[in-house]
C-alpha cells in the first residue's frame, strides 16, 4: 500500500499533461501537489479565467483539462456560471485531442449538459475521492467517458424522458444503449467491459 492512501502511480505509462483551470488559487495548489505524487501525471499549467486557459492550452497543448465551471471568461470579470463552458468550447476546437473534466460543485442540469454538449469528456464534483479524480483524469485521457455516478443518473433521466422532438438520424446502436445504462449504475470502464 503506497503512503497516498492505495492510490497507485504507473511509472511506466506516458505522463499525462493536466492543465488547471480554476479561479481559486488555493484549490490549484492543492490539485497541483495532488498531480505531483503520481509519476504519471505532469502539471502543464494553471489559469485562473477562462481566457486564461484557453490561451495557455493552445501554447502547452495539454492532454486533460481540469475545468471549473463557473469562473470569469476574462481576468478581473466577475465568475460566471457560462465562463467553463466557453472555455470548454474553445479549448476543444483549438486542441481536439486535449480532453476536459468538469471539476465543479455544481449539479444543475442545465450546466451539466451545456459542459458535456461543450465537449467536456468528464464530469466531476469537488466532492470526488482522490481515487475517482484520478481514475477520471486517466480515463478521458484514453478517451473514456467519465462521470460521477450522479451526473451519469441526471444524464440518463435526461435520455429517457419523453419528447416531442423527431428521433435522431443516427440513433443509438442497442450496445450503445446497454453501455450508458451501465454507465449511470456507476459501473467502472473495467465493469462495464467485463459484462
Amino acid at each position: 500500500r503506497s503512503a497516498t492512501g492505495g492510490l497507485m502511480s504507473t511509472p511506466s505509462s506516458p505522463s499525462i499533461r493536466v492543465l488547471l483551470v480554476d479561479d481559486h488559487a488555493m484549490l490549484r495548489q492543492g490539485l497541483a501537489t495532488f498531480l505531483k505524487v503520481f509519476d504519471d501525471l505532469e502539471l502543464a499549467g494553471e489559469a485562473a479565467s477562462g481566457e486564461e486557459a484557453i490561451q495557455l492550452c493552445a501554447q502547452v497543448l495539454p492532454d486533460v483539462v481540469l475545468m471549473d465551471l463557473v469562473l470569469p471568461l476574462q481576468p478581473g470579470t466577475e465568475p460566471s456560471d457560462q465562463g467553463g463552458v466557453q472555455a470548454t468550447r474553445m479549448i476543444r476546437q483549438i486542441s481536439p485531442r486535449t480532453q476536459v473534466v468538469v471539476l465543479t460543485s455544481f449539479t444543475e442540469d442545465e450546466l451539466i449538459f451545456a459542459a458535456i454538449k461543450a465537449g467536456a469528456l468528464g464530469y466531476l464534483l469537488k466532492d470526488a475521492s482522490p481515487q475517482e479524480l484520478l481514475r477520471s483524469i486517466r480515463d478521458v485521457y484514453h478517451g473514456e467517458p467519465s462521470l460521477q455516478p450522479t451526473i451519469a443518473h441526471k444524464v440518463m433521466r435526461e435520455l429517457q424522458r419523453e419528447s416531442n422532438l423527431p428521433p435522431t438520424e443516427e440513433p443509438l446502436t442497442e450496445r450503445e444503449e446497454e453501455v450508458l445504462v451501465l454507465v449511470a449504475q456507476g459501473l467502472s470502464n473495467k465493469d462495464i467491459a467485463d459484462k
